[in-house]
């Protein structure tokens, strides 16, 4: 009798347990209670979220920004290069905005000296513009890698205080999922920011070598423009 009386007395704990969890998830089981269970590294991980989205905007406006220009730029320049008016082709030149127009101006302020000096003042232009361009993206590839590893110290050491409980208070169903489940969380966070500031960066990325190729076009039609006989 005394077993039996052990066993139904463990399944009344564990139906107990069972049916405080339930009221718990009802209750209380939402986003915010999550978070605040999540523990103290959720702060490293809120402040990499904010890093991130701080960046990813910042980024894909300039990026966008740089990126456009009016299509008869280009167009414009050689007429006034070929009409041997490099006055007005420097004066549109500095007056637009963006790599593209930086680029140009450089190699038109280049003019009358040898063509491979142009064509190299012209490549250390485009690399100084692209380093303008991937500014700050190495913070999104670190958190891409960081906020993981928060998260998973944070489960971690969740898990230690659990078992220390357990050690020193008794062994409890309740206690025991609900700490799991709350330490959880941390690991969760960590893993969906990063997968974020990982797509983040790579769109970036994408964005950047758009504008790049952009620019490399511009510099070769340049080039070609002042092999053209001029008028």
């Amino acid at each position: 009798m005394s077993v039996l009386s052990t066993i139904l007395l463990q399944l009344d704990t564990a139906t107990q347990a069972v049916s405080t969890l339930e009221e718990t998830s009802a209750e209380k089981l939402s986003l915010i209670y999550l978070l605040k269970e999540g523990g103290v590294l959720m702060i490293p991980l809120l402040a990499c979220s904010v890093l991130m989205v701080y960046i990813f905007v910042e980024r894909l406006s300039y990026i966008r920004k740089a990126s456009k220009i009016d299509p008869t730029f280009m167009a414009r320049i050689r007429e006034h290069v070929t009409d041997g008016n490099l006055n007005g082709a420097k004066n549109l030149a500095k007056s637009t905005s963006g790599p593209i127009a930086r680029i140009i101006d450089k190699g038109l302020s280049r003019i009358g000296k040898p063509f491979d000096h142009i064509e190299k003042s012209m490549e250390n232009t485009g690399k100084l513009q692209v380093y303008n361009l991937e500014k700050n993206l190495s913070i999104l590839s670190s958190i891409a890698n960081i906020a993981p590893m928060f998260g998973f110290l944070g489960t971690i050491a969740g898990m230690i205080i659990l078992f220390f409980n357990i050690q020193h208070q008794g062994f409890s169903l309740a206690n025991i999922a609900g700490g799991i489940y709350t330490k959880m969380v941390t690991s969760a966070v960590g893993l969906i920011i990063g997968l974020l500031s990982y797509v983040a960066y790579n769109y970036l990325n994408a964005q950047i070598n758009k504008t790049v190729n952009k620019m490399e076009a511009a510099s070769v039609e340049f080039l070609d423009i002042l092999h053209e006989p001029t008028h």
